[in-house]
């Protein structure tokens, strides 16, 4: 009976992981395929020119892919150091997303406020060369989101230093429409825009964050469960 429990954790545990084996293949080949193509998918914070869209996937998908190897291989080979350091991976993950969480909501003005003056700093290198990536960010994203600047249109005045707009803060876009102060531009900034996309969103971005969750205490039990019965077996073995 104890050998029946043993083996339907150690193949639940296999197929949990091997599902997030494969969901960290997945990530880190967007995250790869997004590195190649670039363009729209640069970061739009001069402050870490490195957290851009491409290298957040391929960093989640890594971290995915290795927790999830060690979860298999200490699952199917019942290695009790495989399973032990997977349950570690996972607790130390959720701890580090749990300080984040913490940190965030307690100095959630002052993050706001720092990421609206980055932003803002970003704008700068709009037009300067090697900077393709950030321009074609924002592009999409004026011309996705019907929005203009990080407040409003008045951020391109200050950071190009003349009454110039990207044509994409158009409301009827066309070549150099932008130029023209009589069109019409998009009132909203693109940063109250994402506000109010997660304000309305909340609900099922708090649906993920919990299934998350759930998913890692799982994996945790089902790990640290495994490892104790094959601790009791050999223990048992040995006398």
């Amino acid at each position: 009976m104890a050998r029946g429990c043993v083996c339907c954790v150690k193949y639940m545990l296999f197929l949990f992981n091997l599902l997030f084996w494969l969901s960290g293949c997945g990530l880190l080949g967007v995250g790869v395929w997004l590195s190649v193509s670039q363009g729209s998918f640069a970061t739009l914070s001069p402050s870490f020119p490195a957290l851009s869209a491409a290298n957040l996937v391929v960093t989640l998908g890594t971290v995915v892919m290795v927790t999830g190897f060690l979860g298999c291989l200490g699952s199917i080979k019942e290695n009790k150091c495989l399973l032990l350091s997977f349950f570690i991976v996972l607790l130390i993950i959720l701890l580090a997303e749990l300080i984040l969480l913490i940190l965030f909501f307690v100095y959630t003005d002052k993050v706001s406020d720092n990421a609206r003056r980055d932003l803002k700093d970003g704008l700068v290198l709009y037009n300067t060369d090697n900077n393709a990536g950030l321009r074609d960010a924002w592009n999409t994203i004026q011309e996705e989101w019907h929005c203009c600047g990080v407040m409003n249109y008045n951020d391109w005045y200050a950071a190009l230093q003349v009454s110039v707009v990207p044509d994409t803060c158009c409301q009827t876009i066309h070549a150099g429409c932008g130029r023209n102060a009589s069109n019409t531009f998009w009132t909203r900034g693109c940063y109250e825009k994402v506000e109010e996309w997660l304000d309305d969103n909340k609900h099922l971005l708090g649906t993920i964050a919990m299934c998350v969750l759930v998913i890692q205490l799982l994996g945790m039990a089902f790990s640290m469960t495994l490892y104790q019965q094959i601790h009791r077996a050999a223990k048992k073995y040995e006398a």
